[in-house]
């Protein structure tokens, strides 16, 4: 469904600095935390399924041997009651807004192909999304009263990218310098980096 970044900085990799100045223990901690997916505990196994692949259509990575994971840390979020503490009014708590918002993805897939989410190819589900989004809905009692585009890009897709951003292999896909602990970022105006970020285009590839 998205296209992701153009990854000028092809070569790069944050954990270059693994053991630099760069990062403390406590960053490599958090870091190694998020190279490790946990185990699932929130969403049933026909929840998972359906996860799996909106993560897929959401940031496909084909290039990608070891793909980044998003699914368990959503699931673990959502186990621990994680969230960013605010939600609108036309929304039920991010838990049940998951559950819902999954089933209705299902039953769309199936009264639009005869065939769940999960089982549909790249060009369906991405067909399915797209009519979502734009309020073209072919089962709207599935919904039952979820705003169907605001679970798609408030729900879904922000708590998707964040995560995949939040791993160091989308980090070190746009240049991000990683967790500013302990030496921070001092250089913020348009187009300043500090000299540890990665300068744009000056990365060969490996």
């Amino acid at each position: 469904m998205t296209e992701r970044f153009s990854a000028p900085y092809r070569g790069y990799d944050v954990l270059d600095k693994w053991d630099t100045p760069s990062f403390n223990d406590q960053t490599r901690r958090v870091l190694r935390g998020r190279m490790d997916p946990p185990p699932r505990r929130f969403f049933s196994d026909t929840e998972w399924r359906v996860l799996l692949a909106l993560c897929a259509r959401a940031m496909p990575q084909p290039e990608r041997t070891d793909p980044v994971a998003m699914a368990p840390f959503i699931d673990a979020d959502l186990h621990a009651g994680r969230g960013t503490g605010t939600r609108r009014a036309d929304m039920p708590e991010p838990g049940a807004a998951w559950r819902r918002g999954l089933a209705a993805l299902d039953a769309e897939a199936v009264a639009r192909h005869g065939r769940g989410f999960a089982d549909l190819d790249a060009a369906a589900a991405n067909a399915i999304l797209r009519a979502v989004d734009s309020g073209d809905l072919a089962d709207p009692a599935a919904w039952d009263g979820l705003p169907a585009q605001r679970f798609l890009r408030e729900t879904a897709l922000k708590h998707i990218v964040s995560i995949y951003y939040s791993q160091p292999q989308g980090m070190s896909e746009i240049g991000y310098g990683g967790p500013a602990s302990p030496r921070g970022y001092v250089r913020l105006g348009t187009d300043r980096i500090d000299p540890w970020e990665a300068p744009h285009g000056q990365w060969p590839d490996r």
